[in-house]
C-alpha cells in the first residue's frame, strides 16, 4: 500500500497556505462593506454641509470696473465694454474658528463658526491703470465682490467700509471667476482718489471640515486660530508660522503675488477660473486616523493575521503530534474574518478603540476556547489564545500609528519568522511524513 500524498507534512502546508488565500474572499467583502460606510459617511457629511454650510473658500474684496474700449473690426470702429479686475494692495485676514461636531444619524462631520475681520487697501496706481490706452472706466458702476465659496454659511455681515464710505453688501449675481461672491455698488470719483483706498469689514462664516483663503492681493497676511487639536494645514502655501497643541492651534500666513501664477488685475473673458482655485489656502479641521480609515489599516494586515493563527496551528500539530482537519483550520479563519465586521459595526457606535477592545476580546475566548477543544489541552488552548491577544495588541499598534505603522509592522513580520525558524529548527520535516508501505 502506498502513503496518500496529502498525508505528508508539505501538501498540509500547501493546503494551510491555500485556505490562507481563500480568507482573502470575506476579506475583501469587509473591505467593500468598509468603503460602502463610508461612503454614507460621506453622504451624511454632505448632508450636514447642506444645510451648515460647505467646505469655505474666502477672498479680498475685488474691485470690478466696466471698462469700454474702441475695437476696429471689418474696417468699423466698435465700442466694446468689459469688466476688469483689481486685486488689493494689502489685505489682513484674522480669524478665530470655533469648532464642534454634528451628527447625521450614527455619523458625525466638523464644522466650525468662523469670526473674521478683513482690511486692507486698494493703490490707486493699480486703479487709474484702467484708464491707460484710451480705455473709458465706467467709475460709477464699479464694485466691489468678496469671493465666498458657499454664501449660505454666511451668518453675519457687517457694512464694508471703504474709503469715507459705508456699503452695504447685496447677493451677487457674478462670482469672481468660477467663485460666488456677495458685492457692494462701490461709484468712484476718479478725480478725488487719494493715495489708497481703505477697506474694512467683519464677516461670521460657517462651514464644514475645511476654511481656505485666496491671496487675492499683492501682499496677504492670514491669521487663523482654533481650539481644535488636530489642524490640517493645506493648498498651495504653508503657514510660516505655526504653533498646535492639545489647546489648539495659532498659524500664519504671509504670500505675496510674486508667489502666484495670477496678475494683479485682469479682465472678465481670462481665463483665470482654475489657477485662481489652485492658489487657495487654509486648514482641515482634521480627525486623525478616523474611524473608517482606522478600519481600512486593520484590514490590511488581515491576511498576515490569518496566516500567522494558521502557522501557531500547525506548529501545534508538528511540536505536540496532534491533528487539526482542514475543516477546523477554515472555522478559525472564519472567527478571524469576523473580527473586523464587529469592529466595523462597533466602531460606528461606540469608537474604534472600545470597539476594537471588545471586537478582539470576543474572538481571542472564542478561538482560544476552541483551540483548546481541538488541540485537547486547555494550556494549548490558553497559549494559542494569549498569542492571539498579542497579535490584536500589535495590530492596534500598527493601526494607531499614523507615522511608524511601516517599520513597526515590518519588525514584527521579522520577529514572527524569526521565532518560527527558531522553534521548527529541530523539527525532522521528511520524519513528518509517513514512510511508504511495501
Amino acid at each position: 500500500m502506498v502513503a496518500r500524498p496529502f498525508q505528508g507534512a508539505t501538501f498540509k502546508v500547501l493546503g494551510i497556505a491555500l485556505l490562507a488565500l481563500l480568507m482573502l474572499i470575506p476579506l475583501a467583502q469587509v473591505n467593500g462593506l468598509i468603503g460602502e460606510r463610508e461612503g454614507r459617511a460621506r453622504e451624511a457629511t454632505q448632508r450636514i454641509a447642506e444645510r451648515w454650510g460647505a467646505q469655505q473658500l474666502l477672498g479680498a474684496p475685488v474691485l470690478v470696473v466696466p471698462v469700454r474700449r474702441q475695437l476696429l473690426q471689418d474696417k468699423v470702429w466698435t465700442t466694446v465694454e468689459e469688466r476688469e479686475y483689481v486685486l488689493a494692495d494689502r489685505v489682513s485676514i484674522v480669524g478665530k474658528l470655533a469648532p464642534e461636531l454634528r451628527r447625521y444619524g450614527i455619523y458625525e462631520a466638523a464644522v466650525y463658526t468662523a469670526e473674521l475681520t478683513i482690511e486692507g487697501r486698494f493703490d490707486v496706481a493699480d486703479v487709474a491703470a484702467l484708464s491707460a490706452s484710451g480705455a473709458e472706466p465706467q467709475w460709477r458702476r464699479a464694485e466691489l465682490r468678496v469671493p465666498i465659496a458657499d454664501v449660505r454659511g454666511i451668518r453675519r455681515v457687517s457694512p464694508l467700509k471703504f474709503g469715507e464710505r459705508e456699503l452695504a453688501f447685496g447677493p451677487g449675481t457674478d462670482g469672481v471667476a468660477t467663485i460666488s461672491a456677495v458685492s457692494a455698488p462701490a461709484p468712484l470719483d476718479p478725480s478725488a482718489l487719494a493715495q489708497t483706498l481703505p477697506f474694512s469689514f467683519t464677516l461670521t462664516l460657517a462651514g464644514t471640515e475645511r476654511f481656505a483663503a485666496l491671496p487675492l492681493a499683492r501682499e496677504t497676511d492670514v491669521h487663523l486660530s482654533s481650539p481644535w487639536p488636530d489642524p490640517g494645514f493645506d493648498g498651495a502655501f504653508l503657514p510660516a508660522t505655526r504653533r498646535v497643541g492639545a489647546t489648539g492651534f495659532e498659524a500664519d500666513w504671509q504670500v505675496l503675488d510674486l508667489n502666484r501664477p495670477l496678475a494683479q488685475h485682469w479682465r472678465e473673458n481670462d481665463a483665470i477660473g482654475g489657477a485662481l482655485a489652485a492658489t487657495a489656502f487654509g486648514i482641515t479641521l482634521a480627525q486623525p486616523a478616523g474611524s473608517y480609515q482606522q478600519n481600512v489599516r486593520a484590514g490590511k494586515y488581515g491576511v498576515l493575521f490569518i496566516a500567522l493563527t494558521f502557522v501557531a496551528f500547525f506548529l501545534f500539530e508538528v511540536l505536540r503530534g496532534l491533528r487539526v482537519h482542514p475543516v477546523q483550520y477554515l472555522l478559525v479563519g472564519l472567527a478571524l474574518c469576523t473580527f473586523y465586521v464587529v469592529l466595523l459595526a462597533l466602531s460606528e457606535q461606540i469608537g474604534f478603540g472600545l470597539a476594537y477592545a471588545i471586537a478582539a476580546a470576543c474572538v481571542v475566548m472564542m478561538v482560544g476556547g476552541y483551540a483548546a477543544v481541538v488541540l485537547v489541552a486547555r494550556r494549548a488552548g490558553l497559549m494559542l489564545g494569549a498569542l492571539l491577544a498579542l497579535i490584536y495588541a500589535l495590530l492596534y499598534g500598527l493601526v494607531a500609528s499614523e507615522d511608524y505603522a511601516l517599520l513597526m509592522g515590518s519588525m514584527a513580520l521579522l520577529a514572527a519568522v524569526a521565532g518560527l525558524m527558531y522553534l521548527t529548527r529541530r523539527v525532522d520535516w521528511y520524519a513528518l511524513a509517513p514512510a511508504p508501505a511495501h
